[in-house]
């Protein structure tokens, strides 16, 4: 098969706001103000009920339907490439994000020397392997997420690989993938991007952006179960990483239960170890598929507008905010807090109520996918002490 890249497909426009447009699929505010899609969303009934339904076939028939089971991995693979413009065959399936990070930070051939960048307000999942490198000699440059392009560029020069998360866990920062991915190009540098906090809900094409390894399980913006998720590697650079979770579907004649051949698939299903997670499978792919119905654009607008709205608010009732409210870097996590108040306290509180947002560490953080309504966010900000 040919390596020809998929492109997302937008929703026609609608007057209707998508919270109302799409509100059957989301039962769950029929009992709660959820703001936690940075932590776990909630499913969507199409999720669910494609979970259920493949489960009542295992009860019912076994392993009777087997390929219809090997039609959803092909079509949850052909989602993730329309989402992040990329080819089929450049798609994996994952357990989660620190799985597809890890492939890349055991499978490339370190050398002592070899020079890292990474940002100190990572989440541990991007930090955490590259530092446990520095055993083998391997040297980490440290930079933050706010410092200018400029910095960015000097620390890639020479470097073998850049580690960025598309948006950050804490402060929701966005960062520009485009400008950073032509830094890494243009230096030789590797570009990896943990997308797991803002696929899903903003838009990301792997070819504008020259991301080379992209990893994002599916349980947060994606709106689909835990425990799998998709590991994007470019076509050019997968002969560079080796499979390092190593099993009887890593090889290119898998099918074949007599075959004692090594050769690798020729796609990233070369890094798909053993049996798939066949339940998340079905629901990542319907929820993947949900998203590019109703359109990332959209669903992007409708998650900004919500954001702004409790950030907004939050500062009028005397809370801190988080970083700088910038339309280009803003995602759909704000972070607040207030002098004198107990973070988790609120958090706490806010949940016997029926409101469901994260403490992390000391900041009470918010977090609105599309389907949330104004109304809701307003109840919120009632509620806030």
């Amino acid at each position: 098969m040919g390596y020809q890249k998929s492109a997302p497909t937008a929703a026609p426009e609608s007057a209707t706001p998508l919270w109302q447009a799409w509100a059957d699929e989301f039962p769950v505010t029929k009992n709660l103000v959820y703001l936690n899609h940075a932590g776990v969303s909630p499913l969507p009934r199409r999720v669910a009920e494609a979970i259920a339904g493949w489960a009542r076939e295992a009860m019912e028939w076994g392993s009777y339907y087997y390929s219809r089971w090997l039609e959803t991995y092909e079509g949850l693979r052909q989602a993730a490439a329309r989402l992040l413009g990329a080819s089929r065959d450049e798609i994996a399936i994952v357990k989660n994000t620190s799985e597809g990070i890890a492939a890349v930070a055991i499978g490339l051939d370190w050398r002592p020397g070899d020079r890292i960048v990474v940002f100190t307000e990572e989440f541990p999942a991007n930090y955490l392997p590259w530092k446990k490198l520095e055993r083998r000699g391997v040297r980490l440059t440290e930079l933050s997420v706010f410092d200018p392009l400029e910095k960015i560029e000097q620390a890639c020069r020479g470097a073998r690989l850049l580690a960025l998360s598309f948006v950050q866990y804490l402060s929701g920062y966005r960062a520009d993938v485009e400008a950073i991915g032509a830094i890494c190009r243009r230096n030789g540098c590797l570009f990896l991007l943990d997308a797991i906090q803002g696929l899903g809900a903003f838009p990301l094409d792997v070819e504008r952006a020259q991301v080379d390894v992209l990893a994002a399980d599916g349980h947060k913006w994606l709106l689909g179960p835990e425990g799998c998720g998709i590991l994007y590697v470019r076509r050019e650079v997968q002969d560079e990483i080796e499979p390092v979770e190593f099993g009887w579907t890593n090889v290119a004649n898998y099918h074949d239960f007599g075959n004692r051949d090594l050769t690798l698939r020729p796609d990233a299903g070369r890094y798909e170890c053993g049996t798939l997670n066949t339940p998340g499978c079905y629901g990542l792919r319907a929820a993947i598929e949900l998203l590019l119905e109703i359109g990332i654009p959209a669903i992007a607008e409708a998650v900004q507008a919500r954001s702004e709205q409790i950030a907004e608010a939050v500062q009028r009732k005397g809370y801190e905010v988080l970083g700088v409210r910038d339309p280009a870097h803003t995602s759909g996590i704000v972070s607040f807090r207030k002098p004198g108040v107990d973070s988790a306290a609120v958090v706490g509180q806010l949940k016997a109520k029926g409101i469901v947002l994260a403490a992390r560490q000391g900041w009470i953080r918010a977090s609105p996918h599309f389907y949330v309504s104004p109304e809701q966010i307003e109840r919120l900000i009632a509620e806030l002490p």
